[in-house]
């Protein structure tokens, strides 16, 4: 069987600007946003790998019972740099590719993931990226394992973006807003919330 790509499940960040509150264990239909997140990645049917903090016991406990990978990320806090390395080191060696996908961003349908890797998957090995309705840059992004050692070298707080700016992008559009809505702010959950 082939293999098919991972999905990296960002959560170690540091929620600082929802402080005292956690962002992630913060409750949406009933159960936490990260493992909301979490069910919708694994019912894709690709692996999941969590990717999570040292100093966050709610957010592994909100993954109980799933099945998917967790990498503790020890220096979570040097920036999303960390996180990004030690999700590509936990990826196996023949994994094609993988979907970036960050565990705040509620709008997100398993649909529209399996959409993105579909997508992936008929291109031959291109980097996917979602976009809002009308276009507007947003996540997740599924990038080939031709990238992988780019990406572990990656330092400080940044994401891939200057990787992925010599790169030809697949754009996606997503319904709405699903692709750009996140949540890092009491006032972003205020406004989510009131819809």
């Amino acid at each position: 069987m082939d293999t098919i790509p991972a999905i990296l499940l960002f959560a170690a960040g540091a929620s600082r600007r929802m402080a005292p509150r956690d962002k992630l264990t913060e409750v949406v239909d009933g159960e936490p946003l990260l493992r909301r997140t979490a069910r919708r990645a694994l019912a894709t049917g690709h692996p999941v790998i969590a990717l999570l903090p040292p100093d966050r016991p709610a957010r592994a406990a909100a993954l109980d019972g799933l099945d998917l990978g967790r990498v503790t990320v020890p220096d979570a806090g040097a920036g999303m740099s960390r996180s990004i390395r030690a999700g590509i080191a936990a990826l196996p060696p023949d994994c094609p590719g993988a979907m970036m996908l960050m565990a705040d961003m509620p709008d997100l349908e398993t649909a529209d993931l399996a959409h993105l890797l579909d997508r992936f998957a008929a291109s031959g090995g291109a980097v996917i990226r979602a976009a809002g309705e009308d276009g507007t840059p947003g996540s997740p992004a599924v990038i080939p394992a031709r990238l992988f050692a780019a990406f572990g070298r990656l330092t400080g707080d940044t994401g891939g973006r200057q990787i992925l700016k010599s790169e030809p992008v697949h754009w996606v559009p997503l319904p709405g807003r699903r692709a750009l809505t996140d949540l890092d702010t009491p006032a972003d959950w205020a406004a989510f919330r009131a819809r």
